[in-house]
């Protein structure tokens, strides 16, 4: 009987453990090499036996070689014997004992030799049983052994061929085996048929059209099915992921990308919403039910297919960055770039829909190096996901993880990387956290007795209900829970000190690099997470790198912004007078950029905030109104929105130094002259000038900045008819920048539509000034009309 035990089929082998895996390919490996040694020992007792076989056919027992004289006198006496009195077989029979060395030893009755023995042709009968009857395995056909024929010149095997009537799952697994030991060069030869190529352009065109409606048919009925039931139709995503080595020329291309985009979208709908671990020993051992088995089986399978098309992505990356022509004939060189840009777009998608899933970290380590590529769009597009990634990600392991890469690859190239890549790491979600945390840590929390509380205070029963009240309460908390804030805060504390170690480092290694920027904005958006110990050799590198005058005004704003954001929190005990900082952005304020890139302006701003209303104890009256002049200076010549949010940082400047209002007077406070070009705001005399520029300012012709400009021209009052409305009130100069931008080319409020100028009627504005030259006109407008003109008279 056939053994029911059949061979694993290719299916069943990817759902297994790879060192199951691995043991079955040297299981295979080892029995190719035992039939190989078979079928040698085979065909090394084939050519014995016919070797034997051959022995039994006469040989002469001496040979030697005649000379040439002898064979010709030979021929010649053969041709001179009078055949006419002899037989046909006679002759023959005497001319094949010529050929004989010594017929006469020989037995005329027998075939074989005088002194031949039985037993060496019983040696070859039994050296012929001894052959296997079914040979080794061949292709596509089977030989059946028949019993051997034995004649007078031997034994003579015969065999004849049978169709091989197979199965089809072992014709599908060989199918299977054969597609994974293609190679490249197969491919590479094929190419585009010949009758394809010879057809028209427009028939051409015609049948891509059709061939790619066929395909596109194929991968919506495949992607239907298994969105429809993963559980079963597994094998159809390997089937469709075969689909991405389209051989057809004509539609390779398109083709690819739809199965790259189908893929993706399928795996993002059947892939679970927890992380698929594999199978220890005795789970696998252990019997389960039905239902559990098969869901065990679906979660391997797809395991090992997403890991096979997160492989091919990253291929198709790898052949586009390395430039390696595979498959030229197949796919055109000029087309590995969109595929990569299809690839890129895929994984992208992956990195932010399925964080939680496997082999995301693999993702991560794909994407980051192409942060840094030299194509835009592919550096964009990366750059977008991860800033997106940061912003969703609420616990922080994917930003940690993200992060560690990036650090790596810094440090690997030596600080030359896009500043892009560091720009991202402003979107990191750890102010917010952190602030989070401090909501949670005033919460109350449910405390539970100890062990020696409850024996002296409970009873026996009573502690056995208090300790399963415990448990249950216990279950609760972790259920209502969302992530463990205990596990947040290590995650945010690894993080930020990999990052400040990155911005460290090229403070120290690579100030002249242009990440410098980025460093300085980074250092200013987590200047409060500084640790104390790093304060005093912070700020003297920050110092040192303002006055070395080698910064643009957005970096040296950055630089104080990052030092007023340290004193201004943790910092705030240092006793530290940083009156450079003070002159250094008092200098700046007439050098910033006036046009429409005045992003600038937002950090003045956050400056001012940190410098003057926050610290206001430490700050003199002459330096606040040395910034409040200069200020008002600056914003008579920027864009509406930054005059707007100068005006509003003025307003809260006026709220904190109520003495500044005289600089609302003309009278001279004290000796001296202002001096509107000293870059010094404690002795350039600003009580001695008045703000002339609210007045110009009025006349603005931005209404909220007329408003503004009248609010503060009589003394920034709460109340009264120059009050300002709840809407100015309570926005911060930053959000009123914000919300009266002009980036979208709209203007806020918004502009009435001019009237019509279409007129009816002349009115009253119609006359001229001067009578005597109206009266001229009206004259010879009314002799104009009393002429008849006649032009026919000019040609006589």
């Amino acid at each position: 009987l056939r053994s029911k035990k059949r061979r694993p089929t290719f299916r069943r082998l990817l759902k297994t453990s790879d060192m199951k895996l691995e043991n079955k390919v040297k299981n295979r490996q080892l029995k190719q090499q035992n039939v190989a040694k078979k079928q040698r020992k085979e065909q090394k007792r084939m050519r014995q036996a016919m070797k034997g076989a051959a022995l039994q056919m006469p040989r002469p027992l001496e040979t030697y070689r005649k000379r040439p004289e002898e064979e010709e006198e030979e021929e010649e006496f053969l041709e001179s014997l009078p055949t006419d009195m002899m037989d046909e077989e006679d002759l023959q029979q005497m001319t094949a004992m010529a050929r004989k060395a010594s017929f006469i030893t020989r037995d005329l009755s027998s075939c074989g030799p005088v002194h031949s023995s039985k037993k060496r042709s019983a040696d070859v009968v039994r050296s012929y049983e001894k052959i296997p009857r079914k040979m080794a395995k061949m292709e596509e056909k089977e030989l059946i052994q028949l019993l051997p024929i034995k004649d007078k010149s031997g034994v003579i095997p015969r065999c004849i061929e049978r169709a091989v009537k197979r199965h089809p799952n072992e014709v599908e697994e060989e199918e299977e085996e054969e597609e994974l030991a293609e190679t490249p060069e197969q491919e590479d030869n094929e190419g585009a048929s010949p009758s394809f190529m010879e057809l028209p352009p427009e028939q051409r065109e015609q049948f891509r059209v059709q061939t790619l409606n066929i395909k596109k048919q194929r991968i919506a009925s495949l992607a239907s099915a298994i969105i429809s039931d993963p559980l079963n139709n597994m094998k159809r995503v390997k089937e469709l992921r075969g689909m991405m080595m389209e051989a057809d020329p004509s539609v390779a291309v398109s083709v690819r990308k739809m199965v790259m985009v189908s893929l993706m979208e399928v795996f993002k709908d059947i892939a679970p919403t927890y992380r698929i671990r594999p199978l220890t020993p005795a789970e696998k051992n252990s019997k389960v039910k039905k239902e559990t088995q098969q869901l065990r089986e679906f979660e391997e399978s797809l395991v090992s297919q997403y890991k096979f098309y997160l492989e091919d992505m990253e291929q198709t990356i790898k052949d586009w960055k390395q430039k390696k022509r595979k498959r030229s004939q197949v796919v055109s060189f000029q087309s590995y770039r969109s595929l990569a840009e299809v690839s890129v777009r895929c994984l992208c998608e992956l990195l932010l829909t399925m964080p939680h899933f496997n082999f995301h970290n693999n993702i991560i380590v794909t994407l980051v190096p192409l942060m840094n590529d030299t194509l835009k769009t592919v550096s964009d597009m990366c750059c977008d996901a991860f800033r997106k990634l940061f912003q969703e990600d609420r616990v922080g392991g994917a930003s940690l993880a993200t992060v560690r890469v990036i650090s790596g690859l810094i440090k690997s190239l030596n600080y030359s990387v896009r500043p892009e890549m560091l720009r991202t790491l402003l979107s990191l979600r750890i102010k917010e956290v952190e602030m989070k945390k401090d909501l949670e840590a005033t919460a109350t929390k449910k405390k539970f007795m100890t062990n020696k509380e409850k024996k002296k205070n409970l009873s026996r029963m009573q502690r056995k209900w208090k300790k399963a009240e415990e448990k249950l309460e216990k279950e609760l908390l972790e259920a209502e829970a969302s992530e463990s804030k205990e596990k947040k805060t290590k995650l945010h504390t690894e993080t930020l000190n990999i990052i400040f170690l990155i911005y460290f480092r090229i403070l120290k290694k690579a100030q002249k690099s242009v990440l410098l920027p980025v460093v300085l904005e980074g250092l200013a958006n987590f200047a409060h997470l500084i640790n104390l110990e790093f304060f005093d050799d912070l700020l003297n590198v920050l110092q040192n790198l303002i006055q070395s005058g080698n910064l643009t005004n957005r970096e040296s704003l950055h630089c104080i912004q990052t030092v007023f954001t340290i004193l201004s929190g943790q910092g705030d005990a240092l006793n530290i007078d940083p009156m450079n900082f003070y002159s250094q952005l008092y200098r700046i304020l007439m050098r910033l950029h006036a046009g429409a890139p005045n992003d600038d302006i937002i950090i003045v701003l956050r400056c001012l905030d940190a410098m003057l209303t926050r610290r206001r104890k430490q700050v003199t009256l002459q330096r606040a109104m040395a910034f409040l002049k200069r200020l008002s200076t600056l914003s008579m010549h920027v864009m509406p929105n930054a005059s707007v949010g100068i005006l509003a940082a003025n307003r809260a400047t006026m709220h904190s130094f109520p003495k500044c209002d005289f600089l609302l007077d003309n009278e001279i406070q004290g000796s001296g002259f202002y001096l509107p070009e000293l870059d010094e705001p404690e002795h350039c005399n600003a009580q001695n000038t008045a703000l002339w520029e609210l007045h110009t300012l009025q006349r603005h012709f931005h209404p909220v900045v007329r408003r503004f400009a009248g609010h503060l021209s009589h003394g920034a009052p709460s109340d009264g008819s120059s009050a300002l409305s709840v809407e100015f009130c309570r926005r911060s100069p930053l959000e009123l920048f914000e919300d009266y931008s002009v980036k979208d080319m709209t203007f806020n409020p918004p502009v009435a539509p001019p009237a019509s100028k279409k007129k009816d009627q002349f009115v009253v504005g119609a006359a001229l000034l001067d009578d005597k030259l109206q009266k001229q006109v009206d004259s010879i407008l009314n002799a104009a009309e009393d002429t008849q003109l006649d032009f026919t008279a000019a040609q006589h």
